[in-house]
């Protein structure tokens, strides 16, 4: 029987990733893309044009950037609130590497893309319930979970 670590080698992201990804694209409302949100049970849905991927809206993302600021969502583009700096990974890497790369960049979710198109998404829930990968998908949580300095807020 092969060990963990062997397994782990081999396993790679199109083995695990979630294919027929919702996307929106810049122009599209926050509104849409929180609706998308709620209809595929996600926290963040890539943002594409006619060239590739360009970004990322997450609900954070529109709370922090968009509600928190008294902005109405059904007339803000999308491309307002995105995080467009997108760390974005291929389907031949593998699973332990992008366990790696979320717990160094502390995020939950990757867009996979090939040749700038998007295939696909993984998150660590997709790494968390392969058996295969599991060990990993808890090692970048930890890594992920831990605080960044926020800050200090102190009741009135």
């Amino acid at each position: 029987m092969k060990n963990v670590d062997e397994r782990m080698i081999k396993l790679k992201v199109k083995d695990i990733m979630t294919k027929n990804v919702a996307y929106v694209n810049p122009g599209s409302t926050v509104i849409e893309a929180a609706q998308l949100m709620q209809k595929h049970n996600v926290g963040s849905i890539p943002v594409c044009d006619q060239n590739g991927i360009v970004g990322i809206v997450t609900d954070r993302d529109i709370v922090v950037r968009n509600v928190a600021h008294g902005t109405n969502p059904q007339s803000t583009p999308v491309r307002d609130v995105m995080t467009s700096q997108v760390k974005t990974i291929t389907p031949e890497m593998d699973v332990n590497e992008v366990s790696q790369l979320m717990s160094n960049s502390q995020v939950r979710r990757l867009p996979v893309v090939e040749n700038n198109m998007l295939v696909g998404m993984i998150s660590l829930g997709d790494m968390a319930t392969n058996p295969n990968s599991d060990m990993e998908a808890s090692d970048a949580l930890t890594e992920i979970s831990r605080p960044a300095n926020p800050v200090n807020m102190k009741k009135r």
